[in-house]
C-alpha cells in the first residue's frame, strides 16, 4: 500500500483503502493479510490469558 501522507476524511480514506485492496488479486490479498502481522508484536511483560480464539502467530526464529 501507499505510505504517502494524505489529507482526507476518515470516510474518504476508508473508501480509498477498500478500492486499493479490492483491486489486488486473491493471492496478493492473502500475502497482504500475512504481512499485516509483521508490525504487531505482543508485550513481553503481559500475562498471557488463555482464550478460545483462533490465533496465528509468526515465529521470529524459523527452523531451517
Amino acid at each position: 500500500m501507499d505510505d504517502r501522507i494524505r489529507f482526507e476524511t476518515k470516510e474518504e480514506s476508508n473508501a480509498r483503502r477498500e478500492r486499493e485492496f479490492l483491486a489486488l488479486t486473491p493471492h496478493e490479498r492473502f500475502l497482504w493479510f500475512l504481512r499485516s502481522f509483521d508490525g504487531r508484536r505482543s508485550d513481553p511483560d503481559a500475562v498471557d490469558q488463555p482464550t478460545k480464539n483462533f490465533v496465528i502467530c509468526k515465529k521470529d526464529d524459523l527452523v531451517r
